[in-house]
């Protein structure tokens, strides 16, 4: 009997399986994915670009292309400063260009022929994001001149004043639409694309990969300490560098997390943190971290220290793909996944919220507490929690605090009795007739004590 051909093609297959030191080499290139609409479906608007398309995925989307042109201006801006011609560009991705398209996780096959096309896209992207970086920042190196004039300078050499983009009218009505869209997980090149251009545009005038990190950091108002620039060696796309710039770890950070490792391994993801709210009635403080770093999370002594978190339009959809790239991207890690799981946790309402804030925590620019609250528990649906993550010795050092009898005696006075004006001075009222008691009753016996 003849064979199946689907058969023939298994066992072909199957000689040809690659060991596993070949597969992990296969995974360990890819960093750029496509999200599933298991996971697009609760918040589309939050992984989709609005306004610019970077890199392959979304490449050529129609309500995409009105920005094509500009790209297109900010090619010929780049090209003209760097007195290169665009074959030295090509020629210095060539190399490397199977490598780019592997960072992919689901790339089209039509890229696979059309190697000329996918240049030009790594290319023309490249040079647009480096364009709105240095027209926005002003900042070229490490030249101590002043930046305002630097930036000023820029533009008016370059581009016209009332330019759509690279403009300040663009920095102010464009640029945020952008920076959304530059961290989006499927709108991404890898930074080694950015990282080939500077260095053959020598005009650029950044020397380093480094000089490269901190404007991308600038551009997105992140701080970074000189000390700390050595987390970000090999980062993978803009939205990897964001990602790190959240997690930097100061001195502090780096004996609390030894202190914890020195514990011994444990079985984590049993206890489900209390609220905010609950957590203050129990005595717990909640304090603002030394940092604004992720991983600045620490619980001593009944205080709770928690970094600052600006909460605005933009949130959901930076946490919504940063989320995303842990989950897909292994060996990335977890620790956003973390803190938003964490943070949902002791956000129930906008009692909670009210109390961060007052706490220094959260500083609100989207609303109402309640809108807040509503933001954080989105976020955490349908995310899974490492066991052990880097918060479970957290959770568990509140969760023993909280279950000794004083506390839980504390947090049910507190809840039952203190919890409105009318019940505090309830209570008040209480204690000042119980004492009032007292002393009549001393005095009565006293006076029996000691006729006159």
């Amino acid at each position: 009997m003849e064979e199946k051909p689907w058969l023939i093609n298994i066992e072909n297959e199957l000689n040809s399986l690659p060991d596993t030191s070949s597969q992990s080499i296969h995974w360990s290139k890819k960093s750029i994915y496509t999200i599933p609409i298991s996971v697009t479906e609760l918040h589309k608007r939050a992984y989709k670009p609005q306004i610019v398309s970077i890199g392959p995925y979304h490449h050529g989307v129609d309500y995409l292309k009105p920005m094509e042109e500009h790209k297109h201006r900010a090619l010929l801006h780049f090209l003209k400063r760097s007195g290169k011609p665009l074959s030295s560009f090509v020629d210095a991705l060539i190399p490397i260009e199977q490598g780019l398209k592997e960072a992919y996780d689901r790339l089209d096959p039509k890229w696979d022929s059309d190697t000329d096309g996918f240049l030009e896209m790594m290319i023309m992207d490249g040079c647009f994001i480096l364009e709105v970086l240095r027209t926005t920042t002003g900042i070229h190196g490490d030249e101590a001149e002043d930046e305002a004039h630097r930036a000023a300078q820029s533009l008016d050499e370059y581009y016209a004043s009332n330019d759509p983009i690279f403009s300040n009218h663009g920095k102010l009505y464009i640029v945020p639409y952008l920076k959304r869209d530059m961290l989006m997980l499927e709108n991404q090149i890898p930074m080694l694309v950015l990282e080939k251009l500077v260095s053959v545009g020598k005009n650029f005038e950044i020397k380093k990969s480094k000089d490269l990190i901190r404007l991308i950091l600038k551009f997105f108002s992140q701080g970074i300490s000189p000390k700390s620039i050595h987390q970000f060696d090999k980062c993978l796309h803009i939205l990897d560098v964001f990602r790190k710039s959240l997690l930097q770890e100061g001195s502090h950070d780096k004996k609390h997390r030894k202190r914890s490792e020195n514990r011994g391994i444990h079985k984590g993801g049993e206890e489900i943190i209390r609220s905010a709210t609950e957590l203050n009635e129990a005595g717990i403080r909640i304090v603002k971290s030394r940092t604004r770093s992720l991983k600045d999370i620490s619980f001593h002594a009944g205080v709770l220290r928690l970094p600052l978190i600006v909460v605005d339009d933009s949130l959901q959809s930076l946490y919504l793909n940063l989320i995303a790239f842990e989950r897909f991207h292994v060996g990335a890690g977890n620790e956003v996944t973390a803190y938003i799981f964490f943070m949902d946790n002791i956000i129930d309402s906008a009692r909670d919220v009210s109390l961060l804030h007052s706490c220094g925590i959260i500083q609100n620019a989207l609303g109402s507490d309640k809108a807040v609250a509503n933001l954080f528990n989105s976020l955490s649906k349908d995310i899974t929690l490492d066991p052990e993550s880097s918060l479970d010795e957290v959770h568990k050092k509140v969760h023993a605090y909280c279950r000794k009898p004083w506390n839980q005696w504390r947090a049910n006075l507190m809840h039952t009795y203190f919890t409105n004006p009318w019940a505090i001075l309830s209570v008040l009222a209480a204690i000042l007739l119980f004492a009032l008691t007292i002393v009549q009753t001393i005095y009565t016996v006293l006076s029996y004590l000691q006729p006159r």
